[in-house]
């Protein structure tokens, strides 16, 4: 892999099941990717765009292909290698938010930081906490923020670390609008100063538009690349 791509993913597959209850999510999806690159992947619901995301993230395993991210090779790990691989390289906002809810805001984004052996992990989660507006609720739990502020914290969790890619998978849906649009300027503002790769999931065209390149996943397949301007071929 050289030096300026943090994903090269070749020939990846991802079946679920087995004999002629196989489901197969995704269907020879090869895709590098550039540090600092922001990318977006755009699909309708089971095109496989939330599959290819919990592979490149290290959240599932793919069934065949070489998965190569930030210098590690994901494909050859098992489960508690792809939990190591993950710390310190890789962020992940959700659209659930799932933060701890017996944790404050401050303990849940000190949380990756323990995992990932960096010192002081309070210090740097109140400080990243303030970065994105969150200074006066550190002390708060979940279930005493709103939606927005949730996300905020789950914003503050993933980049924390200072990880090489981050990824989000629809930041925006519990959100109004206006919260959401808010949240999405704060997330791009956040990557240009740490310098992260980001990989949005999304099936918002709009959203979608901020970002540098687009993919449209259908079927499992990547259909078309933007940054390219060029369809690529599926295969049938």
């Amino acid at each position: 892999m050289t030096s300026n791509i943090v994903i090269d993913a070749r020939d990846v597959t991802l079946r679920f099941g087995s004999g002629t209850a196989a489901v197969d999510v995704l269907r020879g999806v090869s895709l590098k990717v550039e540090q600092d690159e922001r990318l977006a992947i755009l699909g309708p619901s089971g095109s496989g765009k939330s599959s290819l995301m919990a592979v490149l993230s290290g959240l599932e395993r793919a069934t065949s292909g070489k998965v190569l991210i930030a210098g590690a090779d994901f494909s050859a790990l098992d489960e508690d290698g792809l939990a190591r691989a993950r710390r310190g390289r890789i962020g992940i906002v959700l659209q659930a938010f799932h933060l701890i809810p017996t944790m404050t805001a401050v303990e849940n984004v000190a949380i990756p930081l323990e995992l990932a052996g960096i010192s002081d992990p309070e210090t740097k989660a109140r400080a990243e906490l303030e970065r994105v507006g969150l200074g006066h609720r550190i002390d708060h739990y979940p279930t005493e923020l709103s939606g927005g502020e949730q996300q905020r914290v789950g914003l503050a969790r993933a980049i924390a670390a200072r990880p090489a890619l981050i990824f989000a998978d629809e930041p925006t849906g519990n959100l109004d609008e206006a919260t959401g649009n808010s949240v999405v300027e704060l997330l791009f503002d956040r990557l240009t100063e740490t310098g992260a790769t980001l990989i949005l999931i999304t099936h918002d065209a709009a959203l979608a538009a901020r970002c540098d390149r687009i993919i449209e996943m259908k079927d499992g397949h990547i259909i078309r690349d933007q940054r390219h301007f060029a369809e690529l071929a599926v295969a049938e």
